[in-house]
C-alpha cells in the first residue's frame, strides 16, 4: 500500500471515544418524547413502562441490539428516569471476577436499572451468576475452599436488567431467552437525523440553517453520535471560515476538507475499495488476505468498515470473499469489469473456493 489507512481516528467511525462520551452527556434526551427516532422502540417502551407501574413491579429485562451509535445507552437512562429508580452502568468487558459482579448485583435497590454494555462480552461464567439473578433475584456463591468451603444464597432486590449489544447473536442463547423484552434499533433516516442535528445545534447555542443540518444528516451514515460529531467539526469550520452560521455553502466545504463524500464514505472507505480493485481485481478476496495488504487486523476491517460498505451495497460478502460491487465501481468512478460480472453469478451459484485459494488465483491471474 501507498499509505496506510488511519482507524484510530476515523470522525466517522460509530465507535464511542472519551470525547463522545463527555459531549452526549449534554446532548443526551431525557424523556422518550424528547428522543428522536426508533418510533416502533418508544412504543413499545411507553406500554411497557406504563404497565409495570401501573402494577408497581420493576420492568421487564430488556437487550437492546443494532449498529453501535444509535442511542442504546441513551434509552437505558430514560428508562431509568421514567421509572423513577437508579442507573447502575458497566460493561461487560469491565467484569472479570464473580465477586465484582455479584457485588454489582448486591448493591441494586428494589426496581433499580443495571446497564450492561457490549453484553455479549460477557465471560460465560459470569452468565451462569445472571441466570438466577434474572429469573429469581438470587445470587449462589461458594466461600472458602475444600472441606471448610460453604454455600451461601443471597437474595437480591427486583431489579431490571438491560443489555446492549451490536451482536446479538454472539449471545448465548440461555441468556437471551431471559430478556423479557428484545428491540433492534435501526439505523436513522436523513429527516430523522436532520432534526437531531438541529436540537443538537440549538444545545450548542449555533445558529443552522434547514438545509444544512439535512446535508450534515446525509453523510452521516444513519448514526446520531457521527452527526453530532460531523455538527461539533463544521461549528468549528463556521466560526473560523464563517461569521458563526451554519448555512449549506459551509456545511459542505468543512465536510469537503474532512473528505467526506455525499454518501458519508471518507478517505479510509474509498481507499479500501480501491485496495480490493487495485489490488485483487475487485475480489472475491479473503479478509485476512485483505486485512495483511492494508497492515490492520482482520477484525478491524470487520466491525470498522464493513458494515456501512454492506448496508449501501458497494461490497458484497460471498462464500470466496469480499467483492466490491458494480454500485462500488461507480462512486468511485470506475470502470465495472463485465468479468467481474459474470464471475458474480458464478459465485452465487458456487462459492465454493475458499478465501485463501481464491488470493492465490488472484495472483495467478496477475
Amino acid at each position: 500500500m501507498d499509505e496506510e489507512l488511519d482507524f484510530e481516528n476515523r470522525i466517522m467511525s460509530s465507535t464511542m471515544t472519551p470525547e463522545d462520551r463527555e459531549n452526549e452527556n449534554a446532548l443526551r434526551p431525557k424523556t422518550l418524547d424528547e428522543y428522536i427516532g426508533q418510533e416502533r422502540a418508544k412504543e413499545n417502551l411507553k406500554i411497557m413502562i406504563g404497565a409495570a407501574k401501573l402494577r408497581g413491579e420493576p420492568l421487564s429485562h430488556l437487550l437492546f441490539y443494532g449498529p453501535p451509535g444509535l442511542g442504546k445507552t441513551t434509552l437505558a437512562m430514560i428508562i431509568a428516569e421514567e421509572m423513577g429508580v437508579e442507573l447502575k452502568i458497566t460493561a461487560g468487558p469491565a467484569i472479570e471476577k464473580k465477586g465484582d459482579l455479584t457485588a454489582i448485583l448486591a448493591g441494586l435497590g428494589d426496581g433499580d436499572v443495571l446497564f450492561i454494555d457490549e453484553i455479549h462480552r460477557l465471560p460465560r461464567t459470569m452468565e451462569e451468576i445472571l441466570y438466577p439473578a434474572m429469573e429469581d433475584f438470587a445470587c449462589d456463591f461458594v466461600i472458602g475452599t475444600g472441606p471448610a468451603a460453604h454455600s451461601i444464597h443471597l437474595p437480591l432486590s427486583h431489579f431490571t436488567l438491560i443489555g446492549a449489544t451490536t451482536r446479538a447473536g454472539q449471545l448465548s442463547r440461555p441468556l437471551r431467552d431471559r430478556f423479557g423484552g428484545q428491540m433492534r434499533l435501526e439505523l436513522y433516516t436523513p429527516s430523522e437525523l436532520s432534526v437531531i442535528v438541529k436540537r443538537s445545534a440549538s444545545i450548542l447555542d449555533v445558529p443552522i440553517d434547514a438545509d444544512a443540518a439535512l446535508e450534515i444528516a446525509s453523510r452521516s451514515r444513519g448514526t446520531p453520535r457521527i452527526a453530532n460529531r460531523l455538527l461539533k467539526w463544521v461549528r468549528d469550520y463556521a466560526q473560523v471560515r464563517g461569521n458563526g452560521r451554519i448555512n449549506l455553502t459551509m456545511a459542505q466545504e468543512a465536510l469537503a476538507m474532512m473528505e467526506i463524500d455525499e454518501l458519508g464514505l471518507d478517505r479510509t472507505d474509498r481507499r479500501m475499495l480501491e485496495t480490493i480493485i487495485r489490488y485483487y481485481s475487485g475480489g472475491p478476496v479473503g479478509l485476512e488476505a485483505l486485512a495483511a495488504t492494508i497492515g490492520e487486523e482482520a477484525v478491524t476491517l470487520e466491525d470498522v468498515c464493513e458494515p456501512y460498505l454492506l448496508q449501501i451495497g458497494f461490497l458484497a460478502r460471498t462464500l470466496r470473499g469480499r467483492m466490491v460491487t458494480r454500485m462500488g465501481y461507480e462512486h468511485l468512478g470506475i470502470p465495472y469489469p463485465e468479468r467481474q460480472a459474470s464471475e458474480s453469478a458464478d459465485d452465487a451459484e458456487d462459492g465454493a473456493a475458499a478465501p485463501d485459494e481464491q488470493v492465490a488465483m488472484n495472483f495467478e491471474e496477475e
